[in-house]
């Protein structure tokens, strides 16, 4: 006798597997900021341009190229903009063991990785410590070694530099913003610039906003350099849609015109907002 079908028990199907934990990520201690945080949190924390849309190329200055311009290098690199930076000083120097002490390295041949290994080997302790040993750690992660801006051949392709933070877009050799983090290296970008001649009679906004060198100013600095790029971006991208490009890369044309007579406004709404970090700004020429 067979059981009847409609007696018979439905067997309920099994629930779906749970769906895997989320993978957790370690931090790399590598890319640690000059305050100890990680610096992975800006590129989270900053919104990065579209990369189709129209990018100025900027260079960053300090005395050294390892606090205050190495800051707002990765700043603006991890938003998008082509981005150089350089030291105008004579020879690197980082704190050592008293200030009769520092130490002192070449530009353009020791590389970060370099220093930061043989710091490291001296006195970590004193180091960490002191936040040296972050701030070469960061830096390493940017780009490969210390560049002097006197030395930094203007118009020369830089394709040895593919490795750098913000490379992409610098391969030409040229910027069409200077932003130094002190007077004194402001004096020294436009004195050279003007040593220089304009072989390339190509017009160049240089910037100077004051920054203290130390750890945490240096962070504050960097946020402040990013809004001014990004102010001066959005106005060069309007001008350029509005006029055209022609004659953009040469410093002429309409569109390039139209920029360059909105900067003074841009940058006395910039100040408005940072009373604290004075600056200054001058139209010169490569």
């Amino acid at each position: 006798m067979t059981a009847d079908p409609r007696r018979a028990r439905a067997v309920p199907a099994a629930p779906p597997p749970p769906p895997p934990p989320p993978v957790e990520t370690m931090p790399d201690s590598t890319k640690m900021g000059l305050d100890g945080t990680n610096d992975s949190n800006i590129q989270q924390t900053e919104v990065p341009a579209d990369d189709d849309s129209f990018k100025l190329k900027f260079c960053t200055v300090c005395a050294s190229n390892q606090n205050r311009s190495m800051v707002a290098h990765l700043r603006l690199s991890s938003a998008s903009f082509p981005t150089l930076s350089f030291g105008t000083g004579s020879l690197v120097r980082l704190p050592g063991p008293s200030i009769t002490e520092p130490n002192v390295y070449e530009f353009d041949s020791v590389s970060y990785d370099h220093i930061y290994r043989e710091l490291e080997s001296r006195d970590p302790r004193l180091y960490r410590a002191n936040g040296v040993l972050n701030m070469v750690g960061r830096n390493r992660t940017v780009k490969l070694r210390p560049e002097r801006w006197q030395d930094w051949k203007v118009g020369i392709p830089r394709l040895e530099n593919k490795a750098d933070r913000g490379s992409k877009g610098t391969e030409g050799g040229v910027v069409d913003v200077v932003i130094t983090c002190e007077e004194r290296c402001w004096d020294a970008v436009v004195d050279d610039l003007l040593n220089r001649g304009s072989p390339l009679n190509r017009p160049v906004h240089v910037f100077n906003v004051d920054i203290r060198d130390n750890h945490e100013e240096a962070q504050v600095g960097g946020k402040a350099i990013l809004e001014l790029a990004t102010e001066l971006n959005k106005a060069a991208a309007e001008e350029r849609q509005l006029h055209g490009t022609d004659g953009w890369h040469m410093g002429g044309g309409a569109a390039r015109s139209g920029f360059d007579e909105r900067v003074p406004d841009i940058l006395a709404e910039w100040q408005e907002r940072w009373p604290n970090l004075p600056a200054l700004w001058t139209l010169a020429w490569f």
